[in-house]
């Protein structure tokens, strides 16, 4: 793995855990997917206005694409990227099948709890998010159609969805270079589709660096992302700040 210039701070998820962050512009975040299985289930939120979200429909029509890598960027509903994916070793990241609930964990891997279990519970996607968005003052209303990065997930001509086991190994990663100050919520667990017979979400490691210069180019050579990502230079030229 190419290890970043200019760091800034680490931080180390557990499988199955969670976190949020704000992450500014001109900081890139790698995620890492430390022994494979890791399914990162991320949400973006506009940090000066949260109200602007992360849009699944208008980031996938406006590139013509079902999953996201390099090259991609990832769009708000107010026509503006948060980020583009300017390095991947994965090369599918699974776009539409949402998060995991306590339902669906107990289903499928039965129920470990944490008056019995601590630290080894099993957590389910939609929980986590919830705890870590409660800390910035929104709640299950504001959870719209996340990414799960690190995770494949195809679709036939009936529109059938097969997930596919291995699409990340130990030490992948995805590198999301920022935009826009935006708060990045995580969680962990595992994709919903996971068709492991136990509860053994992968840990993700979040690297943050300095982006170095150039990078988001490949990203505009898609007319609408290069579009949008104007929209965004505008909003921080309006607000008087240095891009």
């Amino acid at each position: 793995m190419n290890q970043p210039d200019a760091l800034i701070w680490e931080q180390h998820i557990p499988g199955g855990c969670h976190w949020s962050g704000i992450v500014r512009r001109g900081t890139t975040l790698r995620l890492v997917d430390v022994i494979g299985r890791a399914n990162a289930a991320v949400l973006f939120f506009n940090q000066e206005e949260k109200l602007e979200r992360y849009n699944m429909a208008d980031t996938l029509k406006s590139q013509h694409t079902f999953r996201l890598t390099k090259g991609h960027a990832c769009h708000s509903d107010m026509g503006r990227i948060f980020c583009c994916i300017t390095e991947d070793t994965a090369g599918w990241h699974d776009t539409v099948c949402g998060m995991s609930d306590a339902e669906l964990i107990r289903q499928k891997y039965g129920s470990a709890r944490f008056e019995e279990r601590r630290n080894e519970m099993f957590r389910n996607g939609l929980d986590g998010m919830l705890i870590e968005l409660g800390k910035w003052g929104l709640g299950i209303r504001d959870v719209v159609s996340n990414i799960n990065f690190f995770s494949k997930v195809t679709a036939n001509s009936s529109g059938e969805l097969t997930f596919h086991p291995g699409n990340s190994k130990a030490g992948d990663y995805v590198d999301l270079s920022f935009e826009m100050d935006t708060l990045m919520v995580l969680s962990a667990a595992p994709h919903p589709l996971d068709s492991s017979k136990t509860y053994q979400p992968g840990a993700v490691n979040l690297v943050a660096f300095v982006t170095p210069p150039s990078v988001v180019a490949e990203c505009t050579r898609i007319a609408e992302n290069a579009r949008a990502l104007l929209n965004t230079q505008h909003l921080y030229a309006c607000h008087g700040g240095a891009a």
